[in-house]
């Protein structure tokens, strides 16, 4: 393993037999396969420190990123759908059991490499074409980080009416729980419903209390009114 960051340490902790994380410089001398858990921007510079090798698989972890940055090696993609938070402590579940991964192999044999390690991981693995990974990787990012930043956005505003965050988690996960079920049908609200008029009161609040938040209210109730006429 190649890089020491959440998902490199989370990774030799849960894979049995796996060493490291090594450096950024590592050759991958001795290992018949090599996996790199570092930024996007980092990935080719430190699959060219590999010395290619008959046989030797160099993969990355990267859900964006294609195969080409891994050139010349054999290489595959192993992309964990999973927000990993740290190192798990010991006699904690792995994080990645029961999420999905994405995977990818520049050859049948990389790619069945890649699908071994997923099962491996307790994952379950899911074929991805390099021309869709920036796709699915803005899916991922708006199903995961966005959903902070519209939690944060929800945090900053109830402050201002003496409401913690705590208050709004049974909200929160009851609307996660019956998307799950139902896809857009589990939309609720006012724009759901049609009140324009709660709507307008919920605006002027936000324009008095959170005007910086006013831009992405107005995005989302337009995206909203998109979803509730379908």
């Amino acid at each position: 393993m190649v890089g020491a960051g959440r998902v490199g340490t989370a990774l030799v902790g849960a894979l049995p037999g796996s060493a490291g994380p090594f450096g950024r410089g590592f050759d991958g001398q001795s290992f018949d396969v090599v996996i790199i858990a570092v930024p996007d921007r980092e990935i080719a510079a430190a699959a060219a420190c590999i010395t290619p090798a008959a046989g030797r698989l160099v993969g990355h972890c990267s859900g964006a990123s294609g195969l080409d940055v891994l050139a010349p090696h054999e290489a595959f993609g192993l992309h964990p759908l999973m927000t990993i938070r740290g190192a798990s402590a010991t006699g904690e579940r792995s994080p990645f059991v029961g999420a999905p991964a994405a995977i990818g192999g520049s050859t049948v044999r990389a790619e069945g490499v890649a699908a071994a390690l997923a099962e491996l991981l307790g994952m379950a693995p899911f074929p991805i074409a390099d021309n869709d990974r920036a796709a699915y990787h803005a899916a991922a990012s708006i199903a995961s980080n966005f959903l902070v930043t519209l939690e944060d956005a929800a945090e900053v505003l109830a402050a201002t009416a003496g409401v913690d965050r705590v208050t709004l988690l049974p909200l929160i996960r009851a609307t996660l729980d019956n998307w799950a079920a139902d896809g857009r049908a589990a939309l609720t609200g006012p724009v759901a419903r049609g009140d324009e008029a709660t709507i307008a009161r919920q605006r002027s609040a936000i324009v008095e209390r959170t005007p910086q938040l006013l831009a992405v209210f107005d995005v989302l109730v337009e995206r909203t009114r998109a979803i509730a006429d379908c």
